[in-house]
């Protein structure tokens, strides 16, 4: 953090991006100096800003604003603008020009706050000390963990049958017609749960047929063309 004095309101808005999950800023995993940070673009920042959050009014009323909120987050060192290597696009390489721009890139330096993660260190040693301690349990207790896990194996073969049908309807629409038939075309896309299962169904849009065959022909007949109209002339003037 640099010594300009962050304004609440920018610095209410930082703790607004920093939380993914209700701002809808789309985060990317990347490597600064060694650490594993992460990243965002401007434009996406901007997105969330002028988007409007379960009712409420957005965040900025204009992009001006939003990039002068975001400005102020850069120079205020609670974001750094940063390049991707050109090789891996994951290793990121920090920028001389701290500005903000809506095409560049923003690693977070701004943690936000730390009571989850405190939180969770302290439910992850609990669950490690329940897990050892599973023999000394009821047995009713140890019962119930028995069928949960059995509930988890059930949808995690569930999910398998699903993605094998889904593939064979794929391989049969697309031989016996011209496009392939998707069943849960979202299924393993970048969504939440739900969203993976909507739409039921989807095509895949066909491939446009290639021009390569009778295009060059069609051409040369044009250049043809042309040119004996072009030598025409020329050959009327030597006769006379």
């Amino acid at each position: 953090m640099s010594d300009f004095e962050v304004p609440k309101e920018v610095m209410n808005i930082a703790k607004f991006l920093r939380n993914s999950s209700k701002s809808g800023l789309h985060l990317r995993d990347g490597v600064l100096n060694g650490r594993r940070v992460e990243y965002f673009k401007g434009k996406s920042a901007i997105n969330a800003l002028l988007k409007e959050q379960g009712g409420q009014k957005p965040k900025a009323s204009s992009e001006e604003e939003a990039n002068d909120y975001l400005l102020q987050m850069v120079q205020a060192g609670l974001i750094v603008r940063c390049d991707r290597g050109k090789e891996n696009v994951h290793m990121l390489h920090l920028s001389p020009l701290q500005e903000f721009k809506r095409d560049h890139y923003y690693a977070w330096v701004y943690e936000g706050s730390q009571i989850l993660v405190i939180l969770g260190g302290i439910g992850l040693v609990g669950i490690v000390l329940a897990g050892v301690m599973f023999p000394l349990w009821p047995a009713s207790l140890r019962n119930g963990t028995w069928y949960l896990s059995i509930a988890a194996l059930g949808l995690l073969g569930l999910l398998f049958v699903i993605a094998i049908i889904r593939l064979i309807l794929y391989v049969i629409s697309l031989v016996a017609l011209p496009r392939g038939f998707w069943l849960f075309p979202n299924l393993f896309e970048d969504v939440g749960f739900i969203e993976s299962f909507i739409p039921l169904y989807g095509w895949e849009e066909p491939k446009e047929p290639s021009n390569s065959g009778k295009a060059p022909a069609a051409g040369s007949a044009d250049t043809a063309a042309t040119s004996a109209a072009e030598a025409a002339p020329i050959e009327d003037k030597k006769t006379n």
